[in-house]
Formats: structure tokens, C-alpha cells, sequence
């Protein structure tokens, strides 16, 4: 039995549309009564991590509602409240969406739950330990991205990201992952990787995804929202951590040129040289 024939035998009655295929496998439900998401994974602890998170933060309206979870041989599975059809990545331009996004990240991070699903939790010590490893790490992969080793040398040079305490963390809040709905409500989606982390993780990496995305006027919408401004001192770092995370992310999966990676290796650029 695969992910769609699982969800098929949940819904016998349902229209069943794959929405995503990755290595969870996510599909938008609808029935008489209601849409609803069921995420498929590969793997039990996949699902167990993040119906951990959920679980953690039902009180806040911005976190899917779990409905039911089960498991299917070596499967398992999520159904939870749909959030909507929209997400900050393909809906066009709407300040008051990113603004209530900005406000939505900020009510997790001051909600004080019980969150982490990884064997240890991201802190300032993780956070410069391992922004130094990253920068080393990809001089490996220079070569491929076209870039100029001056940049990783500059990277090390540059003053770590600064990382306040530990909070309840998405860690991964690209655009993709705030769902708004045709009331203007938004739903952050995919838990599994949430931690507590620095709230300066997550707020620079939506920052810098909107403002390289959808413009500048959407990263002040976005802070606005949160309630926060990341100093240009504090903001490089992280842009710097966060592009080069994602750059070597995809190397040590990706065989040949990243030619399509050029964006990061823009920002990284611009973030360590201030160009």
C-alpha cells in the first residue's frame, strides 16, 4: 500500500488530491463535510516528532489541529484541520497576510511550550559552533557554485549570528510554510523539525525570504507584524548561516553544478561583503 492508497482507504467517499511529494507525502481531502490535510510518513518517528509539536502548541490558533493520527504497516499518518489553499509563496503581494504571518511566528516563539523533538536543542554554543562547521564545510563544494573562496574567508571573519536564549522554534519558516486562508487567517504548517532555537533563527530566515522573494516592503511588513527589527549587524550573519546551510544542504544531495542555487550564493555574498 503506498501514501495515496492509505488516504484513499481513511476517505472511501473522499476527493483525494496530492498536494506535495516529498518524503512525507501530503493530501487535501474533501468531503461532504468538511477539507481536511492527512500527512503521510515514511516512518513512525517522523509523524511521532511532529505530532509532538502540534500537540505542544494546540492552544495557539495559528498551529494545525490535529483530528486523528494512526499508523499503516511501517506508515504513518496525520489528518489535521486545512488551513487554506494560499501560502506566502504563491499568493500575490498582500501586506496584511505577511504582516498577521509575522504576527503568528511571534506567538510561537513567546508561548513557553514544551517543544523540543530533536535529541538537543539549538543555543548559542550550537549556533557558533556550527555556523563556523557550515562556512568550513562548504569551501568543499566552492568550486561547484562558482564561488569565490574570498567569501567563505570573509564569512569567517565576520562576528557569529548572535543568538539569544532558546525558544519554541519552527526552524524551517520559508515562505511555503504560512497558510492563509479567504478570511486572512494563517496556519503554520510542517512541525517536525521544531525545536527551541534562537527566535533570531526563525525571524531572520523569513525576513530574508521575503525581502529576496517579494521585496522589501514585505520584510518591514513581516517585522512589523513580529514586533521586532534585526540590526543590520545582527541580520548579515544570519542571512550568511542561513544561505550557507542551505547551500551545503544541497550538495552533499546533489551531484553536478548548482548553477540554480545562484541566488544563494548572491545573498551569501552580499551578506559577508555588504554589497
Amino acid at each position: 500500500m503506498d501514501a495515496r492508497e492509505l488516504v484513499t482507504k481513511l476517505h472511501p467517499d473522499g476527493l483525494v488530491r496530492e498536494l506535495s511529494s516529498g518524503a512525507n507525502k501530503v493530501f487535501r481531502v474533501i468531503d461532504a463535510e468538511r477539507s481536511t490535510i492527512v500527512k503521510v510518513y515514511p516512518v513512525t518517528s517522523r509523524e511521532r516528532r511532529e505530532r509532538h509539536a502540534l500537540e505542544a502548541l494546540a492552544a495557539i490558533p495559528s498551529v494545525p489541529r490535529i483530528i486523528n493520527h494512526g499508523t499503516e504497516g511501517e506508515m504513518a499518518w496525520l489528518e489535521m484541520n486545512d488551513g487554506g489553499h494560499w501560502n506566502l509563496a504563491n499568493l500575490p503581494k498582500n501586506l496584511d497576510s505577511i504582516e498577521a504571518s509575522g504576527a503568528a511566528l511571534r506567538d510561537i516563539h513567546t508561548s513557553n511550550a514544551d517543544i523540543t523533538n530533536l535529541a538537543a536543542g539549538i543555543d548559542s554554543d550550537y549556533v557558533l559552533s556550527h555556523y563556523r562547521s557550515t562556512i568550513e564545510r562548504l569551501g568543499r563544494y566552492r568550486r561547484r557554485f562558482g564561488m569565490d573562496q574570498t567569501v567563505l574567508d570573509k564569512a569567517l571573519e565576520l562576528d557569529p549570528p548572535m543568538a539569544t536564549a532558546p525558544v519554541p522554534a519552527h526552524t524551517k519558516p520559508t515562505l511555503s510554510k504560512f497558510i492563509i486562508n479567504e478570511e486572512g487567517m494563517i496556519t503554520i504548517v510542517d512541525w517536525e523539525w521544531a525545536t527551541r532555537a534562537p527566535r533570531e533563527w526563525d525571524l531572520a530566515l523569513a525576513v530574508w525570504r521575503l525581502a529576496s522573494r517579494i521585496g522589501e516592503d514585505a520584510s518591514a511588513a513581516f517585522r512589523s507584524g513580529y514586533g521586532a527589527e534585526l540590526p543590520e549587524s545582527q541580520y548579515r550573519p544570519w542571512v550568511a548561516y542561513h544561505a550557507a546551510m542551505m547551500m551545503l544542504e544541497a550538495a552533499e544531495v546533489r551531484e553536478g553544478r548548482l548553477g540554480d542555487l545562484g541566488y544563494l550564493v548572491n545573498d551569501l555574498t552580499e551578506a559577508v561583503l555588504g554589497t
